[in-house]
């Protein structure tokens, strides 16, 4: 299944982070935290002014973002979870550093 999302909407997987444990101490996943910090990987077309300009969205697939704790929505799509979000809840891109 495939979901598109709508005007300046964007689907995110969530980027999981490796876990270090430090001096033997394991904390149940029920404890940890969500990352945020994720992946987009699908966007809308853009967002639609009111004089009915179409203006395309920054960020684009591929792009890693940082983003709220309690940004978008959460759903299930083929037992992987996903958040769809609107593009300014997206605080920033993670640019990856070349070389």
């Amino acid at each position: 299944m495939k979901i598109r999302p709508l005007y300046d909407r964007i689907m995110v997987k969530r980027i999981e982070e490796k876990e270090t444990v430090m001096g033997g101490i394991i904390i149940p996943d029920t404890a940890k935290e969500k990352p945020q910090e994720g992946e987009v990987v699908a966007v809308g077309q853009g967002k639609r002014l009111d004089d009915g300009k179409l203006v395309p969205l920054d960020v684009k697939v591929g792009d890693r973002i940082l983003f709220g704790k309690y940004s978008g929505s959460e759903i299930k799509l083929d037992a992987e979870e996903y958040l769809i979000m609107r593009e300014d809840e997206v605080l920033g891109v993670i640019d990856q550093a070349k070389g």
